[in-house]
């Protein structure tokens, strides 16, 4: 913790003081070693300073602790599972050292209504808690991702996640029908209704979808709930290239309509990595392939209706020449562990290297162009370069990340400036066809500059005046989100 002095060192320890009366001395983290998880990021590219972290249980408590900060000026940044890619979860290297919030302990799952398709569950919970509640009474919670084991839904809303069934179900934002917050006074604003249709005024719940915790401090939510699909059809294919993947797309889309769940793309320097460097993955096909796909079809019936519309299809694109091998899964244990190379792709490129990872879209007819274009930027700036590309093609959002090992990263003269302009090669390639840097991970700290940079002022303007209105002493989640106006 920084060193305090005066009336500075009074004021902070006597809020401390005041989380231990309101939450219990258990619930109150005050010192460097007990904080560490909480102020640095799970890859260690961020690292800052905290005053301290409380783990409130109930709503009640977070308004509590938000009353105590505000009447103190003292800087709130909201916690769930700190599973960002963007640092969006940590406090900042500089800056006054806010108090972490951590929603951990709450943890309930409200109430489930298997007949409206609703649940409603407290921020804490984590997705996959959430996932597998709504399959016990027979239904789906469509977001799905990699980090489900230990991101909570809190965060997920909080950067308004995607993942891999996007393509089908949509994001985080099309996947809530209310929410609970504690606006940055402390007011708690119940927004928790079950409704498809509710037309009244503004829809307020979207303003915090996707805020990162500048505006208040998502406690709850009623998660829109789907048919359990209980019958799948998978396949992994090597495609030609990118193009002839988007053709593939058209074929699934045309063939299997609604049933087409996911379509994840990815290069051969990523499948061999997540083989090197995660336990148990087995290259799926035979040979080299440049490139790989994942195909899934899923419904609650006919299953041997879908499963002939994968064959079919895959033959199709087999005639076509746009498939050089492929493989169906035949038992439930070969679909799951195909989805483990696809899921393993974060561990992996974590203990490969440091991977700048850029989370951009574009419409999907332009991904093989973008591909290209991202790949001749960034080895305009270093011929050698690694790329790693992942991605859900299906809904058009690439992962292309330059991967340094950790030996080169350390010996640049500035890795900082190195990182930023092979991002911003990435990036520009997708401006220029239509497209956005930031798809589902949201902005945190590596993407305030790129904010500044596409943005217009007219899209910043807004966004700063609503701010300024829901918290106009800038105390939750201070530096996050929307660029200061000076950048």
């Amino acid at each position: 913790m920084p060193r305090l002095m005066g009336s500075a060192l009074t004021a902070e320890t006597g809020l401390i003081g005041r989380f231990r009366t309101l939450l219990g001395d258990d619930a109150v983290i005050v010192t460097a070693a007990e904080m560490e998880g909480f102020v640095e990021d799970f890859r260690g590219r961020y690292r800052g300073a905290a005053l301290c972290v409380v783990h409130p249980s109930s709503t009640e408590q977070v308004a509590a602790v938000v009353r105590a900060c505000a009447a103190q000026g003292v800087p709130m940044l909201a916690q769930g599972g700190n599973t960002s890619l963007c640092g969006g979860a940590v406090p900042a290297a500089d800056g006054t050292p806010p108090v972490i919030i951590s929603l951990a302990r709450m943890r309930r799952i409200r109430r489930i209504d298997a007949a409206n398709g609703s649940m409603e569950v407290e921020a804490g919970c984590v997705l996959e808690t959430v996932q597998n509640a709504a399959a016990e009474v027979g239904r789906l919670y469509p977001v799905s991702l990699g980090a489900e084991g230990s991101c909570q839904i809190g965060g997920t809303l909080s950067t308004n996640a995607g993942g891999t069934s996007v393509l089908r179900y949509g994001n985080t934002r099309e996947n809530v029908l209310g929410l609970e917050v504690v606006m940055a006074d402390g007011t708690i604003w119940n927004g928790l209704r079950a409704l498809r249709k509710d037309n009244t005024g503004i829809d307020l719940k979207q303003l915090f979808i996707g805020a990162e915790g500048t505006l208040g401090i998502v406690t709850a939510a009623t998660l829109k709930l789907h048919p359990l699909p209980t019958h799948h059809a998978l396949a992994w294919f090597a495609p030609t290239d990118p193009q002839a993947a988007r053709q593939v797309l058209g074929l699934f889309q045309a063939n299997c309509g609604a049933r087409l769940t996911a379509f994840e793309l990815m290069n051969a320097r990523q499948l061999q990595l997540v083989v090197e460097h995660v336990t148990d993955r087995r290259q799926p096909l035979e040979g080299a392939h440049d490139w790989h796909v994942l195909v899934e079809l899923a419904d609650t019936q006919g299953a041997a209706d879908m499963e002939a519309a994968l064959q079919t299809t895959l033959e199709q694109a087999v005639e076509a020449g746009l498939v050089e091998d492929a493989i169906v899964a035949s038992s439930d244990r070969q679909r799951a562990a195909l989805w483990d190379i696809r899921h393993s792709v974060t561990e992996a490129n974590k203990k490969a290297g440091v991977g700048l990872t850029t989370d951009c879209a574009v419409p999907v007819s332009a991904v093989p162009a973008f591909i290209e274009q991202a790949t001749q930027a960034v080895r305009a700036l270093d011929p050698q370069i690694d790329v790693v590309i992942v991605g859900h093609m299906g809904d058009g959002n690439i992962h292309f990340i330059p991967m340094y090992p950790f030996d080169v990263w350390r010996a640049l003269a500035d890795a900082t400036a190195t990182g930023a302009a092979m991002r911003r090669g990435v990036n520009d390639a997708a401006h220029a066809l239509g497209g956005t840097f930031s798809a589902e991970h949201g902005i945190g700290q590596t993407g305030l500059p790129e904010m500044a940079h596409y943005k217009s002022g007219a899209e910043l303007s807004i966004m700063r005046a609503v701010k300024a209105a829901l918290d106009p002493r800038n105390l939750m989640n201070p530096g996050r989100l929307i660029p200061d106006p000076l950048h």
